[in-house]
């Protein structure tokens, strides 16, 4: 899967840069025999620090900003496997995604949004493992006005 991801020209992050004071009490991931439940990540730069721009899709972000958030989210998400797996060759295939947008009012392309992150996954991993089951829906806020937030969940090949 490193080959794939350089072949495409992708870098994984770095662990996310939490702001000063912020603990988060749960993991990244956690593996429950051969599921790995992913918490929500959001956009992320390459040094972990959180992407730009921040603020609601339909105002301060656009449609087509929020789709390349959503992808950066998928980086994020991948880097996060990446770490606690070793390699994202034990993917067997994803099972499940649950897409968050910060809306605006009135805004109703959330599943333009989330196809960043679903774009990205069949790209890596291509249709017969990187295809989901999936739900995009609006919030009214999102952590650190970040706006896009995906969880998920991956089938892992057994040991």
């Amino acid at each position: 899967m490193d080959r794939r991801l350089k072949d495409l020209g992708l870098v994984l992050p770095a662990p996310l840069q939490l702001p000063p004071g912020i603990v988060l009490p749960f993991p990244w991931v956690r593996i429950i025999g051969t599921r790995a439940l992913i918490s929500g990540h959001g956009p992320t730069n390459a040094d972990g620090s959180l992407a730009q721009p921040l603020g609601k899709v339909g105002r301060e972000v656009s449609l087509e900003q929020a789709y390349a958030s959503a992808r950066l989210a998928g980086l994020a998400v991948l880097g996060s496997l990446k770490r606690e797996l070793g390699d994202l060759d034990r993917i067997a295939a994803w099972s499940r995604v649950f897409g968050m947008v910060n809306s605006a009012p009135g805004f109703n392309r959330q599943p333009a949004v989330i196809n960043g992150f679903t774009d990205l996954m069949i790209e890596v991993f291509g249709a017969e493992k990187g295809a989901h089951a999936r739900s995009a829906v609006g919030m009214a806020e999102l952590p650190f006005n970040i706006p896009v937030e995906v969880e998920g969940e991956v089938e892992l090949l057994p040991r």
